[in-house]
Formats: C-alpha cells, structure tokens, sequence
C-alpha cells in the first residue's frame, strides 16, 4: 500500500450536502491553497481560515449563533465559563488597575482576583449588588472593570442592574462585563436594559456565559463564551484570545450546536419546574429562606420582576444553625434520590449541593453570618411531583435527626 496515495489522494467530496446540524470540522493545520493566501488570508474577521486554534467553519457558527442568542454581534469562545472569566479580566486590566466585584459573584472569580491579579499588582474590591449607590463611591481613577452578576452566585439576589449601570456610565474608561450564565441569554437581554445609548450598547459592554450549563444541557461539556458588540472591545479580548492560546475542541462545539435549538424548550420547562418546588419549599417550616427571584421574598425580586419573566432553575434555602447543625443538614442532603450532588445545572439531572454561610457573604441579610447553611438545589427535567417526593422523605430524615 502506498502511503503517499492515501495522504494524498486526490478524491475529493461534492459540494452542496446540508443536513439539520452543523458539520464538525476538526483541523489544527489549515491548508493554504498558495503563498499569496498564506501572507493574505484573515482570521480576525472572520473572512478565513489560518489556523485551527484561530477558528473553523464549525466554531464559527457557534460563534455567531451565540451572538444573535446573547443580542451581541461577536463572541468569543473560552475551554470554559472560567477560562471566559478570566480571558475579559486579563484583556481589560493592567498593573495598578482595579476591579470591582459584587459580593455575591461566582467564588473561583473572586479567587482569580485575590490571586493571579493580586499577583500581577491589579487590586479589586468586592461591593454591595444590592445598593447601587454605594457603588458610586467606590469607583476611582483606578477602576476600570466593573463585573455584574444576575442572579448573584448560589444566594440568588437579583441585583437593581440598570441602576448599577446608571453608576457605571459616568465613568467613561469603566468597562462594565456580567456574568450571564444564569439568565443563558433568555432571562433578559443584557445588551438592551433599557439605558442610553453608549458605542451602540443600552446595556452592558460584555457578556459572559459558562456554556457548560444551559446551552449544552447534557452535564458533559465544558465551553464559556464573551459576547460584545463594540468592535474596538471585541478586538482587544480577540487578541487577548489569541496569545493565550484558548481554544475548543471541534466535538465540544458539536455538542453546543446540537443543544442550541432546544435551549429556548429546556430553559422553560426548567424554570416552570423550579418555581414550583421554590413555592412547595415555601411552605415548609424547616427553612428559615428560600432564595428564588421570583418569590416575593427573596432578595432582588423587584429587580428581577422589571426585567425578567424567566427565572431559569435555581433555588436556595437556608437552613438556620440553631435549629440544625451542618451534620444535620448533610444528612438531609445525603438522604435525597433523585437529586445528586453535584456541581454545575442546567442539565437533564436534578443536583443538590450544601454551602457553609460563615463568611460566604459580606453584606445583606446573609452577611458576616456565622453559622447556618445554604443548600442549592438545580432542578433538572424530571417530574416536579417525583422531585417533591423526593424532598419530603428526606425531610423525614432531617426531622428524625433533630434533637
């Protein structure tokens, strides 16, 4: 057999097939047909194809399908909805910058701050979501990011997002990035809040979302995305994006092509199912809260109310210390079925995790308290009266193990 036949055999496949999903285009290397398109060809506008970490047919339309979700004209894909994270904070900050982070924002982004960028001599702050005033104080010559998180990281406030960046606009070399994981780009839309118009924005400058959760919607893929719509930011994380070498896998992007169209199905059914276990949880006398926007209760629900009519599949409670120690609760946890514990949601599982409140907040009504626990719970797709069922008889448990 000859091998040089089987490189390069000279068969080459019709154009023209098209099928329902996207086709997955794997390349490291990428063909240049001579040396004039090798000085010529371009990557940053998506006019061609240089190398495969620069981007494929296949990356590309995630790219842009994530676009027209998120209501930006440019995305960029990260490894995952850290990498995301970290990828808007390397681009944007320098030595002597500051960031500001809301309190209640997702944990490893707050680390990624007390380390690398402490490291890197970039200070940060972390602020009250809940008191848009008290921001304006914050912001000095020095702070160029502000981060935003709707709903805050496992406690679920939903923060005043216009009157946040009512703040934010008076400062002209603010760039303002939330983290849009929880509302998956269908909650509301982050670029249009309704505000002035600033670099064709009425919104906010960046949008982060971990793809891990609703678009892949299989519990099996890591992936973030950073979605803009000025093109000057777009470029400056694009070439942010290319010396860091980050890139995804062509069989990872597949599988977010394939959960795309049904994202819009599965975020619905996820929230009618959470808002009625966050309302049987209600109802029960062992929670001292329960964190859901949607309920009248909870922390941020105007907020929410003004801008939202999904509140996607998240619910919280608190269990007060007092009346159960955390070997109490972690009984309770353990006792579940259907739930599983585990991190991340937005899969087809139910999951449950429980958080330890001392020192997990700084401000509001959970701030600088010292004993008591959170428990998280993702309600996943199975049958709401399975799920009910399931957390009565471990309530049993809880009870029985009460003193």
């Amino acid at each position: 057999m000859d091998a040089t036949k089987l490189i390069h055999h000279p068969y080459q496949a019709p154009d023209g097939f098209q099928g329902v999903a996207p086709g997955v285009h794997k390349a490291s290397t990428v063909i240049f047909e001579n040396t004039a398109a090798l000085k010529t060809r371009q990557w940053k506008d998506k006019s061609g194809y240089t190398y495969g970490l620069h981007g494929t047919p296949t990356t590309f339309t995630l790219e842009e399908r994530l676009a027209t979700l998120e209501g930006g004209l440019q995305t960029l894909l990260a490894p995952s909805g850290l990498a995301a994270l970290a990828l808007v904070n390397m681009a944007c900050l320098r030595a002597g910058d500051e960031v500001l982070i809301p309190d209640n924002a997702y944990a490893p982004n707050k680390d990624f701050a007390r380390g690398e960028l402490a490291q890197w001599g970039i200070s940060h702050r972390f602020y009250d979501p809940m008191d848009a005033d008290a921001l304006a104080g914050l912001i000095t010559e020095r702070t160029r990011l502000l981060w935003l998180e709707a709903a805050g990281s496992v406690t679920l406030e939903f923060p005043d997002l216009p009157g946040l960046l009512r703040v934010a606009r008076s400062h002209l070399k603010l760039v303002v990035a939330l983290d849009n994981t929880w509302g998956a780009g269908l909650a509301f839309d982050a670029f249009d809040l309704g505000l002035p118009d600033k670099g064709g924005s009425r919104g906010v400058d960046i949008s982060v979302h971990a793809l891990t959760k609703y678009p892949s919607g299989g519990g099996d893929v890591l992936m973030g995305s950073v979605t803009t719509r000025d093109e000057q930011l777009h470029l400056q994380l694009k070439l942010a994006h290319m010396r860091l070498g980050l890139g995804v896998g062509a069989n990872d992007a597949e599988l977010v092509l394939r959960g795309l169209p049904s994202l819009p199905l599965r975020y619905a059914a996820h929230d009618a199912a959470t808002r009625q276990v966050a309302h049987w949880l209600s109802a029960r006398p062992e929670f001292a809260s329960v964190l859901h926007p949607a309920l009248p209760a909870s922390p941020g629900h105007a907020h929410w109310a003004q801008l939202c009519t999904a509140a996607g599949g998240l619910v919280s409670v608190v269990l007060d210390g007092a009346r159960y120690s955390e070997a109490q609760v972690h009984a309770f946890v353990d006792a579940l079925k259907l739930f599983k514990i585990g991190y991340s949601w937005g899969g087809p599982m139910s999951l449950v995790m429980p958080y330890g409140l001392r020192g997990m907040r700084q401000f509001g009504a959970l701030g600088g308290r010292p004993d008591g626990t959170l428990v998280r719970f993702a309600i996943g797709l199975e049958e709401v009266g399975d799920l009910l069922a399931d957390l009565d008889q471990a309530l049993g448990v809880l009870a029985a193990r009460a003193p």
